[in-house]
């Protein structure tokens, strides 16, 4: 959880200096906002639930340090890590803010070369892109535990002697296995990291073989508040957001 650690030193003073305003935790997503403006989203990863609780106790976040939020980024609970990883985003947000658009992820295709006979890795079963990249005709193996999609030594194995891009669902910050994929990465493979719960933070990731950020930056918060409330997902954020991205070689 090298990672998590490096976005909790990077946002630590940051974080004593602002307060929560809004802790959201959506069924798809989860939404803070800060004092200093800021808004940031993340995916709502559940574990097994087993009872009412999803946390261990009750704490309000809300009118109190960042910093106390943040530390929960290396919490043993995921829900704990996705308002932590939301508030990172929060806390990042001018940052994010003023990066490139790429609304319908021409700029990601372009630099990746996505195109027919391509090898594509993705970890995380994205819709759109799985649609956009059949009718590429470029080919595609997917590893989606959650919906029992692939199996994770063979496509561990693909990583290392198939695949030329990886596109990585951000959402591994919340299982802990950012690390481990990208160790079986080969040196040629390009990685792209992308999703609403992605970190647009550089610094945090040069230990890392990625090669691009692709995240979600809400532009307008009370609306992103409500489809959080409501349960709504992806597309409807985007509709209220800038999809960014940014390249790290």
């Amino acid at each position: 959880m090298k990672l998590n650690t490096r976005l909790y030193d990077i946002f630590f003073n940051q974080a004593q200096r602002v307060n929560v305003e809004i802790l959201s935790l959506g069924l798809g997503y989860t939404a803070v906002t800060t004092s200093d403006g800021g808004i940031g989203l993340a995916y709502t990863y559940f574990g097994d639930k087993k009872s009412c609780m999803v946390l261990n106790k009750h704490i309000d976040y809300e009118g109190q340090s960042a910093d106390r939020l943040l530390e929960k980024i290396n919490s043993a609970n995921t829900v704990e890590r996705s308002m932590a990883l939301a508030l990172v985003n929060a806390l990042n947000y001018n940052n994010a803010l003023g990066l490139s658009e790429d609304r319908d992820n021409k700029i990601m295709f372009d630099r990746f070369n996505i195109s027919q006979g391509r090898r594509v890795a993705m970890v995380g079963y994205f819709p759109p892109l799985v649609r956009i990249f059949e009718h590429m005709g470029a080919s595609l193996e997917i590893l989606d535990i959650s919906r029992g999609l692939g199996h994770k030594e063979k496509f561990y194995k693909q990583l290392k002697n198939w695949a030329q891009v990886l596109m990585l669902t951000s959402t591994s910050l919340l299982n802990s296995s950012t690390e481990e994929i990208l160790a079986h990465v080969a040196k040629n493979v390009k990685t792209v990291m992308l999703g609403p719960s992605t970190p647009m933070v550089p610094d945090a990731f040069e230990h890392l073989p990625v090669n691009m950020l692709a995240g979600t930056v809400p532009v307008d918060k009370e609306k992103t508040l409500k489809a959080i409330r409501h349960g709504m997902g992806t597309p409807v954020l985007h509709k209220y957001s800038r999809k960014v991205y940014l390249y790290l070689e």
